[in-house]
């Protein structure tokens, strides 16, 4: 099965190299595609945060993935690509939670966003709470030490 997607807005921003850390201080502006109107963001600064599913276009077939240690890190198990968030993935689509910071006609602008500037962007959700976790968030030991410089 073949899928085709087109990116429906680009992301703007002053992050060049898909560097792992210190994207907390980084503000992305999204602009929209030339062939999407202007009212496909009408009524999202009613919400502040917003689901943005992106594709990572730098990536090239031989860097993907299918397990490893996050980082290469050694301290950390080797673990299947999809127990990660890494970018080398089979299909090379990001997802993250952001905070909308405002709206300006074409333009949104948000915070932790981690993808660089140029990035396509496929789509845009407003987060819902009826949408988050019911249960606890469980996850691996090694995660908190990987993220603790990231945002």
């Amino acid at each position: 099965m073949q899928i085709q997607l087109k990116a429906i807005a680009t992301v703007k921003n002053q992050r060049a190299e898909p560097i792992d850390d210190n994207w907390g201080d980084i503000i992305s502006e999204i602009e929209l595609a030339e062939d999407i109107p202007t009212e496909a963001f009408d009524g999202i600064e009613d919400f502040s945060h917003l689901e943005i599913i992106y594709f990572f276009d730098k990536v090239e077939n031989g860097q993907i993935v299918f397990s490893g240690r996050p980082r290469g890190n050694p301290a950390y198990p080797k673990i299947g690509i999809f127990a990660q968030r890494k970018k080398d993935r089979p299909n090379t689509i990001g997802l993250c939670t952001v905070e909308l910071v405002g709206h300006k006609g074409r333009t949104i602008k948000v915070k932790y966003l981690d993808a660089i500037n140029g990035t396509p962007i496929l789509d845009i959700k407003p987060v819902f709470k009826e949408f988050a976790p019911k249960t606890t968030i469980k996850q691996a030991n090694w995660v908190s030490d990987l993220m603790k410089t990231y945002w």
